[in-house]
């Protein structure tokens, strides 16, 4: 029980840490469509505090972890999400692309931590952290689409092209 109570701490400080840096990077941008995209992660993270701390009060209770898995699976695709708008609106130098480089360290660690996690646990515990990893993998793939799109701008702008 200490090994799984260690792990849902662990996990409820890593997502209302990524929820606090996309409510503030969402409040940090002038962009409407760039905000829709932190404010949909902040709202994903805020779902798994919530998942989470179901399954900590669960194992307080009766010494296990009982929550049972949601059924749904990551399903916005980063080319659904990175709009033109959204695309346009980012240059290197702003404080989007910060916050983005940020994130995409917060969501490396997550899917690192909750891999981890499934590879110790058994039953629902290992059930849910493999779809806690999926959910953050998708966000790390989004942000990495991103962070990708802004790369091969920022070249082009600079002419960083090969001979």
């Amino acid at each position: 029980m200490e090994r799984q109570e260690d792990i849902l701490k662990g996990a409820l400080l890593l997502e209302k840490r990524g929820k606090a840096l996309y409510e503030q990077s969402a409040l940090g941008t002038d962009n409407g469509a760039v905000r829709d995209v932190f404010l949909n992660l902040a709202q994903e993270e805020g779902r798994h505090i919530e998942i989470l701390s179901k399954a900590f009060a669960g194992l307080m209770r009766t010494g296990k972890v009982d929550v049972e898995t949601p059924a749904d699976k990551p399903t916005a695709a980063a080319t659904d999400v990175l709009t033109d708008a959204v695309k346009a609106d980012i240059s290197a130098a702003s404080y989007e692309a910060a916050a983005l480089y940020a994130a995409m360290a917060l969501e490396e660690r997550a899917v690192a931590f909750y891999s981890d996690a499934e590879r110790e646990s058994a039953g629902e515990a290992k059930a849910l952290y493999s779809w806690l990893a999926q959910w953050e993998r998708s966000h790390l793939d989004l942000l990495t689409a991103l962070d990708e799109e802004l790369r091969q701008r920022v070249w082009n702008d600079q002419r960083f092209w090969p001979f």
